[in-house]
């Protein structure tokens, strides 16, 4: 039932006016999905006005687990006051019932009300929000970038999204979704329209100097969210064992579990460097002696297009990756190695045997995404 085929966006349709986009990234130095297609969608349409809704805060939560919660916030983001953050307060625990997120759902709706959106087009990548669909009657597009049923998540937590799931498959005017494992699962249910990620090219491959903090010597270079249902940190591990002379650095947002950090954290040749804002997240690619992908290859995985994989392509530097969806497609251009033979893949990289990435097909750019994002839009909006 999946839809794939070319988009055009009719004639006739509305402008595109107003957008409530309800994200599962926060707007800020680290330039993911959302960001890039809504920055492309504002350059498009220059009468675009935007409500991006970022991840809600949890004091509750990041309080118990020893964080330093951030503020909620509203915020104008651009000069010319067509774009607005929203970031929500969750005030209480989801075992006190539905009233928690009927009260984010409040804020997202005063939030519009209060800039004065009269008929936005809601673009629905947090689910948590599906229930916006029953209380008005804007244009909606669920877009799927993740399968967070997949996710090591507690069975209340499943059960919670299986049903908002469940509920904008069912109401949404159009479903997007970024992989062809979600295009064949969601599929079935009802079309739906893939749309995959893509790569700056000219940022990335724009050659930029050597990271003042990436350590002299050669390099393994990781890029990306370090999570324990991404990440396979007995990997790293033992590639930083093998390789003593060899420096290991990961570099993204840190969301490990404490016994995963800690164990990262006992080999002197791991370096974990957080987040990097994305101007400069080309440097540590640009300057590796190989770019390593140890990625679980597990059902999660198995869901999800990641944009390292159009990143390493742009770069052109050698990489090594587990066989993994998004990279496992791209055996000719990259080196996929088993979890069991991927040290000595990296060994044979250090050692010159492999050189780098081969030549690829033509590099998806945003723009190309933007424009098939739009004509998804744009249907819905026609509907």
């Amino acid at each position: 039932m999946s839809s794939t085929g070319p988009l055009q966006v009719a004639a006739d349709s509305r402008p595109l006016l107003e957008l409530v986009v309800c994200a599962l990234d926060a707007w800020d130095e680290v330039w993911r999905r959302n960001r890039r297609l809504t920055d492309a969608l504002l350059r498009r349409h220059l009468e675009l006005r935007v409500l991006y809704v970022e991840p809600y805060v949890d004091p509750l939560y990041n309080l118990a687990r020893g964080r330093l919660p951030v503020p909620p916030r509203t915020a104008v983001l651009r000069d010319d006051g067509r774009l607005h953050a929203l970031r929500p307060l969750k005030l209480l625990p989801r075992r006190c019932g539905s009233l928690s997120d009927r009260m984010l759902v409040r804020q997202v709706l005063f939030a519009a009300r209060r800039l004065g959106f009269t008929h936005p087009t809601l673009w629905l990548n947090d689910v948590t929000y599906a229930p916006l669909m029953s209380r008005v009657g804007w244009p909606t597009v669920y877009d799927l970038t993740d399968d967070w049923l997949l996710f090591p998540f507690p069975p209340r937590e499943i059960a919670r999204l299986r049903a908002l799931d469940e509920l904008a498959l069912a109401r949404a005017d159009e479903v997007v979704v970024c992989s062809p494992n979600l295009e064949s699962t969601r599929g079935r249910q009802r079309n739906v329209t893939l749309v995959p990620n893509a790569v700056d090219l000219e940022q990335f491959r724009r050659l930029q100097p050597r990271p003042l903090d990436m350590p002299a010597g050669p390099t393994a270079v990781y890029v990306g969210t370090l999570h324990d249902a991404r990440l396979d940190v007995d990997l790293v591990i033992e590639l930083a064992c093998s390789h003593r002379e060899l420096s290991v650095v990961l570099v993204g947002p840190d969301h490990l579990t404490t016994a995963a950090r800690r164990k990262l954290g006992i080999e002197p040749n791991i370096r974990l460097l957080g987040p990097r804002p994305q101007t400069e997240v080309p440097g540590y690619l640009q300057h590796a002696d190989v770019v390593l992908i140890p990625h679980l290859v597990n059902p999660f995985t198995e869901s999800l297009d990641p944009m390292k994989a159009y990143e390493c392509l742009a770069v052109g530097r050698p990489t090594v990756a587990t066989p993994v969806a998004g990279f496992r497609e791209l055996a000719d251009s990259l080196t996929v190695a088993p979890r069991e033979s991927l040290v000595d893949a990296v060994t044979a990289v250090l050692a010159g045997e492999r050189s780098a990435s081969g030549p690829s097909s033509v590099i998806p750019t945003w723009d190309e995404r933007a424009e098939a994002f739009e004509a998804v839009l744009a249907r819905a909006a026609g509907d």
